[in-house]
Formats: C-alpha cells, sequence, structure tokens
C-alpha cells in the first residue's frame, strides 16, 4: 500500500493493537525510508478513548448565542507504515473522498475577497509545496520552520498561521482551500426575533436615544420595538388572507395586514363597534413589514403574487425544452396563425377607396423556423381562410406567382409539401370544417391551451418581424406598441398599398427571412461540419438532404378540391359565367359547351375557386380525368388582380347607389320629354304657318328631294346640277347590276359553256 500526499483514509478500531485513536486522518506524506507515515487527525470517532488528563474545559464566552469556532487541529502523527499496511490487509484502513461544498467552485467576485485570499495564498506558499513541506518537516521535526517562513514571507502572526494550517488540513492541501468564507459572516437566513426579555433591537440608536444618551447618560428604549416571533407570525397569517389575484402595492398591502392583524381595540358606538387607532409601538412600521414578506415569501412566490398565473406561464415560467422537441425534421410540424396587419390598404378597382386592414395567415416550419405559407385577406380569421393557407404552403410557386402577378422566389428547396402534424387555434381545432380537412389531407392536429399564445410564439415572432419591417416604412403601416409614445399612429388617408400588392411586398420579406435569418445557435457540430449554412433556408435543405424531412405526395386536384372554397357557376351562350365573370379553356370550346347551352339552355357546374384574385377557377372534367383550368377572359366586367373581396365590394357598393342612379335617369328622361314635346310642338306651328302662305305650283317629292341634297350637300350647287348627279349615279348601278348577271352564265358547272 502506498498512501499519497493530501490523500484521506478512515482507520478503524483494532481490538489486538490500539496504537492510533480511530478517526478520518489526511496524509501529509508519507516516507518509506524511515517507515513513516506523518498524518494529521481531521476528525476523530465518536466511540474513540479520550485523551486522559486536564478536566473539561469551562465555556466562558461572553455571548453564548454565537457559535464557536471550529476547533483548530494539524497536529503531526507520525503513523508506522508497516502497521498500516497490516491494518489494511485486515479491511481496518479504508480510503475515502471528502467532496468541496459548491462555493469553492465559484470564481471569487469581490475585489476584498481576492485581497484576502492572495493574502493567505503568499503567507502558506511554503505549506502547498509539497516537496519543501516535507524536508522542512524532516529536518526540524516539526512545522517550526515552515511557521517561521510564513510569519515571514506574509507577515503576519503565528496564530494566523495555525489557523490557515489548521483550514488546510481539514478541508485539502490545495490553494482553493484558502478561500475566504465570509458568506457565513452574519448568521445568514437565521432568525433574530427581539422578543420580550431576549435580544434588543438591532441597528443604529434613533437620534432621540443618542441625545439621551450624551447628554445625560441614560439609555431610552426605542419607540418602535424591533420584530419579535408574535408580530412576524401575525403579518404572515394576515398577508394569506389577501386572496386576489394579484397583490396589491406593497403600502396598499402593509395597510391591509394593520387592519387585520394589528386592530385590537374598539368600541361601542351607537350599538356598532368600532376599531380604535393602535398607538405608536404596538404595530410593525411599513419598513418591517417589507422585511418580514421579502423574508418568508422566497421570490418565485412573491413574482407570481405581482402578476396572473396565465402572464406568470406565458412570459415567466422557466423553459424546459426548445420548441421543436419531438419534431423529428423539416416537414415534420408546422404552427398555422393568423394576426391583423398593422397597415391599411387600398382597393384595386378605384385606389381612392381604403379597404382597411388586412387579416395576415403564417404558416411556419417549427424544426427549421422557415416560412412555408401565407395568405391576405380581407375577411375575418376561420377555418375557410386557414385552409387557402395551406393550399399557398403546398401549391406550385408558379400557379401563385400567376394569380398574385409576381414572380416567386424559390427560397426553400425542395418545395414544401404537405405537413403529417399541423398546430392550430383551439377554435379552428373544435371546427367540424378543420376536421373533415383534417380527415383527407393531415393525419395530426394540435393546438395550444387557451391564453397559451407563448406555446405557439414562433409564429407570434414572424408576426412582429412582418410588422417590425413595414413599420416606419409603408405608407399607411403603423406599429400598436409605439402608439403611445406618439411615433406612429394611424394614418389611413397614407395608405397606398392594394391587396395584391401587399402580397407582393410580404412575399419579399418572407423570402429575405428564409434565406438571411440567423440561425447559427442551430447549427451543431456536424451541421458546421457539412457546412450548412445558418439560416431557415439553409436548415430545410440540409434536413431533406440527410433524409429527416418529409414530403408527402398529394395531387394538386386533391388539394384543389380539399382546401379551396366550392361553389357553382354557370354555363353561358359565349362562356362559363361566375359572379359576372367570363371564363374560359380550350376543352370547353373543343366540346362546345357553349353551344350546347345556347340551343338547349344553360346549367351549372360545380367549381373550385381561388378566394385571392379572380383569374382562376376549377371545376371537374366529366369527359376526362382531374379538374379543367378556367381562366378568366379579356372580355370579362373583371380584371384579374381583383380580388374576390374586392369585387364584393364592388357589387355591394353598385347595388347601394341603385336607387341613386334610377333617380337620375328618371330626372333624365323627364328633361329629354320635355325637350322633345317642345320641338313638337315648334315644327308643327311652322309647318301649319308654311302651308297656309305657300302659293303657285308646289314641286313632286322627287324635285324637292333634289333640291334639299342640293343645299344641305353642297351650297354652291344648282338643283340642275344636284339631278344629273342623282342621274349618273343611277345608271352606273344599273349597269353594275347587269354585269353581274351576265357573269353568271360564266360558271364551269353549265353544260352550255
Amino acid at each position: 500500500m502506498e498512501l499519497m500526499s493530501n490523500q484521506v483514509f478512515r482507520l478503524l478500531l483494532d481490538d489486538s493493537f490500539e496504537a492510533y485513536p480511530a478517526g478520518i486522518y489526511r496524509v501529509i506524506f508519507d516516507e518509506a525510508s524511515i517507515n513513516k507515515t506523518v498524518c494529521v487527525c481531521i476528525q476523530p470517532a465518536d466511540d474513540a478513548p479520550a485523551r486522559p488528563g486536564g478536566r473539561k474545559k469551562l465555556n466562558r464566552t461572553k455571548n453564548p448565542r454565537k457559535k464557536a469556532p471550529p476547533a483548530l487541529m494539524g497536529e503531526l502523527i507520525w503513523m508506522e507504515r508497516d502497521y498500516l499496511q497490516r491494518l489494511e490487509a485486515n479491511k481496518l484502513l479504508i480510503t475515502v473522498e471528502i467532496e468541496r461544498e459548491p462555493i469553492y467552485f465559484v470564481p471569487i467576485e469581490s475585489p476584498k475577497d481576492q485581497a484576502i485570499f492572495a493574502q493567505r495564498c503568499k503567507a502558506m506558499a511554503g505549506f502547498l509545496d509539497v516537496e519543501k513541506m516535507q524536508e522542512s518537516i524532516l529536518v526540524h521535526e516539526g512545522l517550526g520552520g515552515l511557521v517561521r517562513e510564513a510569519m515571514a514571507a506574509g507577515e503576519v502572526c503565528r496564530t494566523y498561521v495555525y489557523k490557515q494550517w489548521s483550514t488546510l488540513c481539514r478541508l485539502g492541501l490545495n490553494e482553493i482551500t484558502l478561500l475566504p468564507r465570509r458568506d457565513r459572516c452574519g448568521a445568514p437566513n437565521v432568525s433574530r426575533p427581539c422578543d420580550p426579555g431576549g435580544r434588543k433591537k438591532a441597528g443604529r440608536k434613533t437620534r432621540t436615544q443618542r441625545v439621551a444618551k450624551k447628554a445625560s447618560g441614560v439609555d431610552l428604549p426605542p419607540k418602535q420595538p424591533g420584530m419579535s416571533t408574535e408580530w412576524r407570525a401575525a403579518i404572515v397569517a394576515a398577508d394569506n388572507q389577501i386572496k386576489t389575484p394579484v397583490k396589491p402595492t406593497m403600502p396598499k398591502r402593509c395597510t391591509l395586514i394593520l387592519e387585520s392583524a394589528f386592530v385590537k381595540k374598539y368600541r361601542q358606538e351607537n350599538g356598532l363597534l368600532v376599531p380604535i387607532d393602535p398607538k405608536l409601538g404596538e404595530y410593525p412600521n411599513k419598513q418591517q413589514i417589507r422585511r418580514v414578506l421579502e423574508v418568508e415569501i422566497p421570490r418565485l412566490k412573491r413574482l407570481l403574487q405581482k402578476t396572473t398565473l396565465g402572464h406568470f406561464k406565458r412570459s415567466l415560467r422557466g423553459l424546459i425544452a426548445r420548441n421543436w422537441k419531438g419534431v423529428s425534421g423539416p416537414g415534420h410540424t408546422s404552427a398555422i396563425d393568423s394576426s391583423v396587419g398593422d397597415i391599411y390598404l387600398r382597393s384595386s378597382l378605384n385606389r381612392a377607396w381604403i379597404v382597411g386592414r388586412p387579416i395576415v395567415y403564417i404558416i411556419v416550419d417549427i424544426w427549421s423556423t422557415a416560412i412555408v405559407g401565407f395568405y391576405v385577406c380581407l375577411t375575418g380569421p376561420s377555418w375557410n381562410t386557414a385552409k387557402i393557407s395551406l393550399f399557398n404552403s403546398v401549391a406550385d410557386p408558379a400557379l401563385l406567382g400567376e394569380l398574385w402577378g409576381y414572380q416567386p422566389i424559390l427560397s426553400l428547396n425542395p418545395f414544401p409539401s404537405m405537413c403529417y402534424q399541423l398546430m392550430c387555434d383551439r377554435g379552428e381545432y373544435l371546427s367540424k370544417a378543420a376536421s373533415l380537412t383534417a380527415i383527407k389531407l393531415i393525419p395530426c392536429m394540435a393546438y395550444a391551451p387557451p391564453y397559451r399564445p407563448d406555446l405557439k410564439g414562433l409564429v407570434e415572432v414572424i408576426h412582429r418581424i412582418e410588422k417590425d419591417a413595414q413599420f416606419l416604412f409603408e405608407p399607411g403601416a403603423m406599429d400598436a406598441r409605439r402608439a403611445e409614445f406618439d411615433l406612429r399612429k394611424s394614418h389611413p388617408d397614407e395608405s397606398a398599398m392594394t391587396v395584391r400588392e401587399y402580397v407582393q411586398y410580404l412575399h419579399l420579406i418572407f423570402a429575405e427571412y428564409n434565406l438571411t435569418a440567423d440561425r447559427s445557435h442551430r447549427v451543431d457540430a456536424h451541421m458546421a461540419a457539412a457546412g450548412v449554412f445558418p439560416s431557415p433556408a439553409g436548415l430545410w435543405r440540409w434536413g431533406h438532404v440527410m433524409g429527416i424531412g418529409l414530403q408527402r405526395a398529394i395531387p394538386q386536384a386533391d388539394l384543389i378540391t380539399s382546401l379551396l372554397t366550392p361553389d357553382t357557376a354557370r354555363v353561358g351562350r359565349s362562356s362559363i359565367v361566375y359572379a359576372g365573370n367570363d371564363y374560359y379553356c380550350p376543352t370547353i370550346q373543343a366540346e362546345e359547351w357553349t353551344t350546347t347551352a345556347r340551343n338547349f339552355g344553360s346549367w351549372k357546374i360545380p367549381i373550385h375557386h381561388y378566394p385571392g384574385p379572380v383569374g382562376r377557377i376549377w371545376t371537374p372534367n366529366t369527359n376526362g380525368e382531374g379538374l379543367l383550368d378556367l381562366k378568366i377572359s379579356d372580355q370579362s366586367k373583371t380584371s384579374a388582380e381583383v380580388t374576390f373581396d374586392e369585387l364584393s365590394d364592388s357589387i355591394a357598393n353598385v347595388q347601394m347607389q341603385h336607387a341613386e342612379v334610377a333617380h337620375q335617369k328618371t330626372l333624365y328622361a323627364l328633361q329629354t320629354l320635355r325637350k322633345v314635346q317642345a320641338l313638337r310642338n315648334n315644327a308643327i306651328e311652322l309647318t301649319h304657318d308654311a302651308i297656309s302662305k305657300a302659293q303657285g305650283i308646289m314641286p313632286t317629292m322627287t324635285e324637292a328631294r333634289a333640291v334639299e341634297v342640293a343645299c344641305t350637300s353642297s351650297p354652291r350647287g344648282s338643283e340642275t346640277r344636284t339631278t344629273e348627279e342623282l342621274r349618273d349615279e343611277a345608271m352606273e348601278a344599273h349597269e353594275e347590276m347587269m354585269r353581274a348577271v351576265l357573269s353568271a352564265g360564266d360558271d364551269e358547272e353549265n353544260d352550255h359553256v
């Protein structure tokens, strides 16, 4: 057996030979050449025999309530190595390990503690050098030489050195053992009540007490007693009776505690008990009550008392996991949420119209934090509009670009597909339409509990990014969080964007987010070695390359029939009519649907339309497979960039103005009728006058017509010239007719030719 320096062992009692008492020892050094092991007893056994001689030392401490310091140790014990080896063979010597307190592993921050620690290390440098300490002990056969060197090096007294040596023996021959433990000064977390007949009130004396002591040498008692055990219990009990969701402010709280626990006297007034105000010294002041509440109630419980439980769980609770916990990879779980856009939009039909603030849906992939789809509408949030967001997240980007009129930026590769699990709001989850959609397309749906947006906070963060991006940059944008500072108020008149332009704007913003948002904290060592770009698009791409991404192949026809809004259209004489617009496709023209409708009557067909722009609708191909893609006609009443919401506004506006338009038509018809009657009456009167004044031979109708034509067509022409021109035109027409009749005889089918 070889015992090393600073090693600790436990020595059990040996009935055959009790050379050394049982206990726990620390090895200072082991010298095999002289068959000695120098040790220090750091804790004797409880059943070890007491050393003979002397009597029990009387306790003469001035303050018996003060805890006595630990006894000094460090007396060197020269043990026989052979004897220790025999004990180890008989299992009476057991090596043990002593764990340090956690504070010894915390860096020293206080400058004063650092100075004390440096002074101790400087003085005890000889004791910390194992070889030097061993040599000095062997030469001087004790600690005398090391003690004298420590006193000279650190300029300290002998008692100081022996105290530090005792600390080294108890805790270990290491520098960290000399750490000052000022955290134990003052008995922290120990109650020191000022009960009657016990401890006096601590702290500085009041001015009245100091003046009395200085002037007459009299020690006046304080007017305000110290905190007693009874007062402390009463304060805690009274505070527990305040049953409110949020504790009131501290002044109000102290008043309620005093009213509840320290108003103990009443008097009779008109048969009623009226409380009597307590006198000074009969109740604790507000500082004492605050101190009791801050000491007796833990910090977390005090934090809960300042807010509601829901707010604590949303914003203050401890985080136990990451939001992608349980998500296998990109495309597995998505979260959807809607928010009112902080911007006012204008109508595509007439930019002078303000259509209000839009509803923006966003779908985010939980694993990669990438935005896989979004939707902008003017109607309230519902599952019908949420389905359109799902369609946007999985539809062909080229189709969406054609519908909204922008060139798509392909930020995610591969294209997103329908997720396995969708996290939505509780109202959407409980709707029947959501259940029907989930049965067809989404295997698993989940929702966060009520009033817990923190469990779906990733989508909320994206909404904040979207709003912060447009704040102070887009006309008509606003920020509700900064409205109270007058940094941005609501100015709808400044708005300039339409729904179509706002969708294009969000597409650019979200594409930039997918490609540039910093996700360095998500890139682990394996991703960094693979060269993963730290962005949502980079994580999305890497997850699919590594095979942990989820992709589900769903035909576009199934997506259209399951997610887009169903309705009916009418096959008309020239096109498919829906919402007053004309739609067409080559298949309809080839199968002559319009011809059938013109000759045998129109009929209705089922269709699905995209609630955004009116440019596309889809209907089942009854004579083939899949769906027919119908595009809006150029001769339709509405252009392709107008949305159905704006079209509805236009129709409603026309209907609201119907009475006014009819009134204007009626007024114009009445005015025209009056003018026609006046013109007719005037013509009749002039004709009667002309007939009554006419004399001589009247020209024939032909002669009168020739004169009229000559006067209206050529003011300088004469009647004879005009008549000749008319005769020439008649002759030319007659000759042309005769040539046509004669040329008919030259037909090749005529056998007589």
